[in-house]
Order: structure tokens, then C-alpha cells, then sequence
């Protein structure tokens, strides 16, 4: 493991597992990350066990970052058929 690069908690939360696996985060929790009832959580194992907490808020937030520098009106589900097609005309020949 690569320590230089291990991130460092700036806060840690003390939670507590309660009945049939519920885990109960305390109120400035919460309300610092303005958590509302029934809120979605997700919860992400790592290969080395460590577990990461987010919202599907935050996880979609993410993801559309992730894809923010695609052309709105380009359609990659074409592309990708225009390819197939190019490669199937390619492999009849």
C-alpha cells in the first residue's frame, strides 16, 4: 500500500450498529451533510476492506462530472453501432 497516497479523514463519526444491521448516524452528521429521512445511502467496499459512505445524490453528481466533457447533442450508443457495423463489414470480408 502506497501510504504517500493514502487520504487522511479530516473528521471521523462514531456510528452505531442497532438492530438487524441499522446503522444510526448522529444528528451533526446529518445535518452537516444535509441528510434527510429516507435518503438513499451507498455504501462502497474497497479490495482492502475500507468502506466508503456516499449519497446516490453525490454518485450521480459524480458520474455526470465524469461524462461532462461529451458534446451534449452526441449520441456514443450511435457511435458505438456505426463501429460494430464498420468491424462486422471488415471481418465478412
Amino acid at each position: 500500500m502506497d501510504h504517500a497516497n493514502a487520504s487522511v479523514p479530516q473528521e471521523s463519526y462514531v456510528l452505531h450498529l442497532g438492530d438487524r444491521g441499522r446503522l444510526v448516524l448522529p444528528s451533526r452528521l446529518r445535518k452537516r451533510l444535509a441528510l434527510k429521512s429516507g435518503e438513499e445511502l451507498v455504501l462502497t467496499l474497497d479490495d482492502d476492506g475500507a468502506m466508503r459512505l456516499t449519497t446516490r445524490r453525490q454518485r450521480l453528481n459524480k458520474l455526470q462530472g465524469m461524462f461532462a466533457a461529451i458534446e451534449p447533442h452526441r449520441r456514443l450508443s450511435d457511435e458505438l453501432i456505426l463501429e460494430r457495423r464498420m468491424e462486422a463489414r471488415r471481418e465478412s470480408k
